[in-house]
């Protein structure tokens, strides 16, 4: 599809700024901003927003105010120092619609270092990648975005609607970052996350459940195991039964409209575990974080009932257990699934944006991750978009993004602005 003058003049401002923008990304994706430490990643953004005159909102977050609120996730760190940056554009003709530009600036551990090719948080570009921690999930993404609004400007425009660019934390874990900004006050005509998305739009995504599962046993020496009872041992008897139950819900999911084109769209992870105290002395606790996934429309408290029940029931058949029942405590995400609806206007145009810059057809994509649209969609009514570059080994070793897939998201996520928010003459 042949761009206008305008559309080229876009385009064209964000190929002149592209390396500018990589390497801006690679000081981003430079900072180790793991659940925590994301402080300087904010202090960045608010840097980078000031610098280009925004009107920027910068403040601590209360658990207090979110509490309450739907979606919101038990956070079990010291959150003190959370933060939330937004800046905003505000247009004085204000003719077009608003749009709220988010991304998150957390990351996931790295793991050991020695494990990776190049060290996680001294992003290197070769081959036509990015590497580094967080330099797909989601750091490029965000970036993007910003570089997005840069090129309108570039290119001798500006927006003729309200945007908010808001850098979050807390994505990976419980999604409080995101439900910040909406206990603050912010809203928009649409929403639009530039996850790494391999350049799909999409349509449906997951909600996550997040518990752990306490065991504790009794101690003995080895010597006289038998006398004892193998928290550990008995935490893997856990896992198994919930695997099992993993397998009715990767049943049930087989007649969603959506998820029933997948294979395996619920994934339980036991991902980590710790327990005993000794080499010798038989484990007298073991402790277990767990993640499952659940589809859209299906009760996060329903779910938790099931997976109690499922523990409960594995726990009877237990020598040990059914005496000494484990406990469960629910640690991060409580979060719903979403599906995209109702959003045929901004879809249209990001659709068309697509076209402008990639050619074909804009694909769906049923997600078994979750995104912060979630709660745009669910709790406000704002038709959320989820789309992005192409990424891979995201939460593993060697983390990457596809350099030239980044490029043509920023051109999409400028011309999708320009139409959906409107521009007028600088």
């Amino acid at each position: 599809m042949q761009l206008s003058d305008t559309q080229r003049r876009i385009v064209d401002a964000v190929d002149a700024a592209f390396d500018r923008q990589i390497e801006t990304t690679r000081q981003f994706a430079s900072i180790p901003s793991t659940r925590g430490a994301e402080g300087p990643c904010q202090d960045m953004i608010g840097d980078l927003l000031r610098e280009r005159g925004y009107e920027v909102d910068d403040w601590h977050i209360d658990l207090d105010d979110l509490k309450d609120l739907r979606g919101f996730g038990p956070v079990e760190i010291d959150f003190s120092k959370a933060r939330t940056v937004v800046g905003t554009h505000r247009s004085k003709t204000n003719g077009g619609r608003s749009l709220i530009l988010q991304g998150h600036c957390d990351v996931v551990p790295a793991g050991p270092l020695d494990m990776w090719e190049t060290p996680p948080f001294s992003p290197v570009v070769k081959d036509g990648w990015m590497y580094g921690r967080g330099a797909g999930d989601m750091k490029s993404g965000t970036i993007a975005a910003l570089y997005a609004l840069d090129a309108i400007g570039a290119a001798g425009f500006r927006p003729t609607a309200r945007i908010h660019f808001q850098s979050v934390i807390e994505e990976e874990s419980t999604g409080v970052g995101a439900l910040s900004t909406l206990q603050r006050g912010y809203r928009a005509d649409c929403c639009f996350v530039p996850e790494p998305t391999g350049g799909a739009l999409v349509r449906s995504q997951v909600g996550v459940i997040w518990f752990r599962l306490k065991v504790r046993g009794i101690p003995a020496h080895v010597f006289e195991a038998g006398v004892g009872s193998n928290a550990i041992k008995a935490a893997y008897h856990l896992i198994h039964a919930l695997e099992g139950l993993e397998v009715e819900w990767n049943k049930r999911a087989a007649k969603d409209h959506l998820f029933s084109a997948l294979d395996h769209p619920i994934n339980f992870n036991p991902g980590i575990i710790k327990g005993g105290d000794w080499a010798s002395s038989v484990p007298a606790w073991c402790d277990v974080d767990c993640r499952i996934a659940v589809l859209p429309g299906w009760s996060v408290a329903d779910c938790q009932k099931e997976i109690a029940a499922c523990v409960s029931e594995a726990s009877r058949t237990h020598r040990f257990l059914a005496n000494n029942p484990p406990t469960i405590e629910w640690s991060g995400f409580l979060s719903e699934g979403y599906e995209l609806k109702d959003a045929d206007a901004p879809e249209r145009v990001l659709r068309d944006a697509y076209s402008h810059v990639y050619g074909g057809k804009l694909q769906d994509l049923a997600f078994t991750a979750l995104t912060d649209t979630r709660f745009y969609g669910l709790n406000e009514g704002i038709p959320s978009l989820c789309f992005g570059a192409k990424a891979e080994r995201m939460h593993g070793f060697n983390e990457r993004v596809d350099i030239e897939s980044l490029r043509k998201t920023t051109r999409t996520i400028a011309l999708f602005v320009a139409e959906w928010c409107g521009i007028e003459p600088a």
